[in-house]
């Protein structure tokens, strides 16, 4: 038996097979500085890049983890392959001929199929299904298509098939190309009932792929009145390569335009992919018969490089109705594993993008997509507009209800905007629903009777005052820019007085780096920094929290090459005054949508140039950081 694989020939795949390439099927990277590229790991769950790819070293390493190794390593651990596995996948893709030492019989030898034979036995059957789509047997299954406004170079671009109704129609043709019914049945093709048969018969079928165009899996729906499966829809069972809640359709379509626009569109079927990618929304993918769920974003994110504030974004599709509300509760629910801001796109008479494309044209579905909505904004909305707002105790029990999913929500920076959201919605003081919004997480965090039996009791006729939420980590992304450049105040004072005069408290949102600021001031601003300016603040501060921060800002070191030039200063203090003139241009947009341009137009014109000369000192901004690189 030939064995193990020639060192040389390893040799030559690791130097044919560029890491940045391989990595790239599985991570948006991005440039880092000194030909490294960067991006999120996705081998743990991370908000901040640290994963780091070196094209010219051929080398990965996540400084989050402390993962790391060559392209063969990454394959290994990403896909579950053994070396010799992955070894013969890189050979084949880049046309490296392997040789083996003769006598050596020592290989691996995976309990079960391999994938490598998992996979192939997919793209067997993708090819097999679409070819069966063109048969006299798939005239309903194309029926089908054609009256959702899909023709056949449609099915071509998507890759779907149709399933003979024969019971082992593909069986025997796998048979036939050599896989034994053990690897047909692990693939989640074939089933075993009293004997093998085809687990897909007389269906239309949507290949599911990896980002890298891998087949792994189907879905598969029904066409036939007769079919004997009640379910709509059939989807391939939980295999050694298919995990459903790991699984978005259409990501090896949509992956690219994902990483380049940053915008992701879920929708919830797979007609509805195809209408989206067909009307000009590439970005548009679903998820195969599970709700949308931790782990889906997480592969998401990875694509979205969603780490940077007020760039990324994902939309969310559903159906107005009972079930569309409570999918976009659950949305909201998981909406902290984002960075990226969060919305929802709902079409008014309750039609899906694939409806609304067959009944009003490609545009309608482009519209769709752009008429998106704050995703919290809906939610609130569904659950205060369920109450009678003429009547005070409609407007409590509104407030009371949504102030507990106000209070639920993980990013606690968020709640001070959101409780304001929700008084404007219901017409109350800012400071009630603030009140309600307390009470709910003090209810939410009350401990067990047991224990609340042992605590003293409080003072008669006073209510006590619930606990305020915690403030977020100080290390979330959102904040990097403010710390980097806390970080200049404190170690290099005199470089960020060179670079502007113009930092102020409204440009830091975390309530302790606002203060650190602060702080500054009172202690005479930046021109009064002298060798001893870090011992003073930490001197000067009577908050526990500022002075941990500052004590953090004056070791944590300046990420920069040549150090805290004046170039650098400059780029990180004008991306900062950046962020804050989004904020404000955010909140003068937010403005200008609730205001009736006809009704209002005094205020709707002023608002709309106010907007104008926000957007034109926003541009300044950004050429001064780039012109400081």
């Amino acid at each position: 038996m030939a064995g193990r694989i020639r060192e040389e020939d390893i040799a030559e795949v690791r130097e044919k097979a560029k890491i940045d390439e391989v990595v790239s099927d599985y991570v948006t990277l991005r440039p880092a500085g000194g030909g490294s590229l960067k991006g999120l790991c996705p081998f743990h769950d991370e908000k901040s890049p640290s994963f780091n790819v070196n094209p010219q070293r051929q080398f990965w390493h996540c400084f989050g983890c402390g993962e790391g190794g060559d392209v063969i390593a990454f394959l290994m651990k990403i896909d579950g392959l053994g070396f010799t596995e992955v070894v013969e996948r890189l050979a084949d893709k880049y046309g490296v001929t392997l040789r083996r030492e003769e006598g050596d019989d020592h290989r691996e030898r995976p309990r079960g199929p391999q994938r490598a034979r998992l996979i192939e036995a997919h793209r067997v059957a993708q090819a097999f299904y679409a070819d069966a789509l063109a048969s006299p047997d798939a005239v309903v299954a194309r029926q089908f298509l054609g009256e959702r406004g899909f023709d056949q170079a449609s099915a071509e671009q998507f890759g779907i098939g149709f399933a003979p109704r024969d019971g082992d129609a593909l069986l025997r043709h796998l048979r036939q190309k050599g896989f034994t019914d053990e690897e047909s049945t692990a693939a989640g093709l074939v089933a075993i009932g009293r004997s093998a048969y085809d687990r897909f018969r007389g269906r239309l079928l949507w290949p599911i792929r990896e980002s890298s165009g891998e087949t792994i899996g189907f879905g598969a729906r029904r066409i036939f009145d007769d079919d004997r499966i009640e379910a709509k829809y059939l989807n391939t069972p939980e295999t050694p390569i298919y995990k459903k809640s790991q699984v978005l359709y259409g990501l090896d379509l949509a992956r690219r335009d994902i990483a380049r626009s940053m915008q992701a569109v879920v929708v919830e079927g797979y007609t509805d992919v195809m209408a989206c990618h067909l009307s000009g929304v590439p970005t548009a993918v679903a998820t195969c018969g599970t709700a949308f769920g931790d782990d889906h974003a997480r592969v998401l994110r990875r694509f979205l490089n969603d780490h940077e504030e007020f760039r990324g974004e994902v939309i969310f599709t559903f159906d107005g109705d009972a079930a569309g509300q409570k999918a976009a509760l659950r949305a909201f629910g998981g909406d902290q594993n984002f960075v990226a801001q969060t919305y929802v796109a709902v079409e008014p008479n309750g039609l899906d993008p694939c409806d609304l494309r067959i009944q009003q044209g490609d545009a309608a579905v482009r519209e769709l997509i752009a008429r998106r909505r704050p995703l919290y904004r809906f939610v609130l909305e569904n659950v205060v507009s369920k109450y009678d707002l003429d009547r005070a105790d409609g407007r409590v029990d509104a407030v009371r209800e949504a102030a507990r999913l106000v209070s639920s929500i993980r990013d606690k920076s968020k709640v001070e905007a959101f409780a304001r959201e929700l008084a404007g919605m219901v017409g109350v003081d800012v400071e009630q629903a603030r009140t309600e919004v307390r009470r709910a997480a003090g209810r939410a965090a009350r401990p067990a009777p047991q224990a609340a039996a042992a605590a003293s009791a409080p003072v008669a006729g006073q209510e006590p005052t619930p606990a305020a939420p915690p403030l977020p980590p100080l290390t979330e992304p959102r904040f990097a820019l403010e710390r980097e450049t806390l970080k200049l105040v404190v170690q290099e004072p005199a470089a960020v007085a060179r670079a502007t005069k113009d930092i102020g408290a409204n440009d830091f949102t975390h309530p302790t780096y606002r203060a650190v600021w602060e702080l500054v001031d009172r202690c005479g601003g930046l021109g009064a920094a002298d060798a001893g300016w870090a011992a003073r603040l930490t001197g000067a501060a009577s908050d526990q929290a500022v002075v941990g921060a500052l004590s953090a800002l004056a070791v944590e070191p300046v990420p920069s090459r040549k150090g805290a030039d004046d170039a650098f200063v400059a780029n990180t203090v004008y991306r900062l005054q950046e962020l804050t003139a989004q904020r404000r241009i955010a909140d003068v947009k937010s403005r200008l949508q609730r205001t009736n341009p006809v009704e209002h137009t005094v205020e709707y014109n002023r608002m709309f140039g106010e907007l104008t000369a926000l957007e034109q000192h926003r541009r300044q901004l950004r050429d001064l950081a780039l012109g400081a690189q």
